[in-house]
């Protein structure tokens, strides 16, 4: 594939970095808004047809250089026997584990229950354009453990969950231990239909201490890497509010690892281990202002991306509410046109 985004991943840098954008695919498109007046958040994510129009739309809307899965982290816990239902207000379980004694023994994995997504997958890659790759992607350990103990996502300082971790360490780990086995399985599966890329998100790694992440999480998501690794396909990770704590990551954790606005992106390139490429880290929240507001801010990544071509170009989180489209198409076209001063 000829691919500026997985030729960057791969080593071979171009005359900019690629761009992509974490929740791409909704939120600020108005024809992903159009299509949720019609199909709620599920039936779009079942449907393999809708589900692959859906992944691609930014990619035609925006012209971002890559298609991320359309799905959910919490597919995994709902394989796993927990009732899920997704409402305006977030995702929702129907009997969170923090209400069990013994909250693991509750734990059924399903796999087969994952089949829809790869449906999904083969239709995205039918459908995509030859020169965009395709993202597949899971939640990572800790933030799949904090709703499934939590229960729903209105707090997200997952209160219940955090004293849960601290309180019950050896159930927490047979907990993770029963994620991890299932995000292994549904990455090979994801590898098998043809994904080009994996992430990991751990958006709410900054929860907990760093010591008690490396503890706790970090061994899970050094599993999921080697599974990555097996499979060849290119592993990114991206623990937001990992902060200092990147120091701890090495190639054996991933590929290329995501950064949160919270740092400043000269200081995490840095910390990280230099032979890990990094993506990130615009504040999406940047994206409200205006154009010119949004352009200074972005001429201050020239420099960087000048002296760093292990970067690919993307936000501190994923889209937001309300950010208007035009700016979110201002800002593709910038990165893809402005001269990155490269040799």
């Amino acid at each position: 594939m000829n691919s500026i985004f997985t030729d960057t991943i791969k080593g071979k840098p171009h005359n900019r970095p690629p761009v992509w954008f974490m929740r791409q695919a909704g939120r600020v498109l108005p024809s992903y808004l159009a299509l949720k007046e019609k199909y709620t958040f599920r039936e779009m994510m079942r449907d393999p047809d809708l589900a692959a129009d859906v992944t691609l739309l930014p990619v035609h809307d925006l012209g971002v250089d890559a298609a991320i899965l359309f799905s959910d982290i919490l597919v995994i816990p709902n394989a796993m026997g927990m009732g899920l239902e997704f409402t305006d207000a977030g995702p929702v379980f129907d009997t969170p584990l923090k209400d069990f004694k013994s909250p693991h023994s509750r734990l059924n994995p399903d796999p087969d229950k994952l089949n829809y997504i790869y449906d999904a997958i083969d239709a995205i890659i039918k459908k995509r354009p030859k020169n965009i790759p395709l993202i597949g992607f899971c939640g990572g350990p800790l933030t799949v453990l904090v709703y499934m103990i939590q229960g729903l996502s209105t707090n997200h300082s997952f209160p219940d969950a955090v004293n849960f971790i601290y309180k019950n360490k050896k159930e927490t780990k047979k907990i993770v231990d029963a994620v991890t086995e299932l995000s292994i399985e549904y990455l090979q599966k994801q590898a098998e239909h043809k994904i080009d890329v994996f992430q990991l998100f751990e958006t709410h790694a900054g929860l907990i201490p760093v010591d008690l992440y490396e503890e706790l999480f970090l061994p899970s998501v050094k599993k999921i890497a080697y599974a990555a690794k097996a499979e060849k396909v290119p592993f990114i990770f991206f623990p937001k509010g990992l902060s200092t704590g990147l120091k701890l990551l090495t190639p054996e954790y991933c590929d290329y690892v995501g950064i949160d606005w919270q740092i400043n992106i000269e200081e995490a390139r840095k910390i990280v281990h230099p032979e890990i490429g990094i993506q990130g880290n615009l504040d999406p929240r940047l994206l409200f202002a205006d154009k010119k507001t949004i352009e200074n801010t972005l001429n201050k990544y020239i420099k960087f991306g000048a002296e760093n071509k292990n970067w690919i170009f993307n936000l501190g989180h994923g889209f937001l509410p309300g950010i208007p489209y035009e700016n979110a198409v201002f800002l593709t076209n910038w990165v893809k046109n402005i001269n990155w001063k490269r040799d």
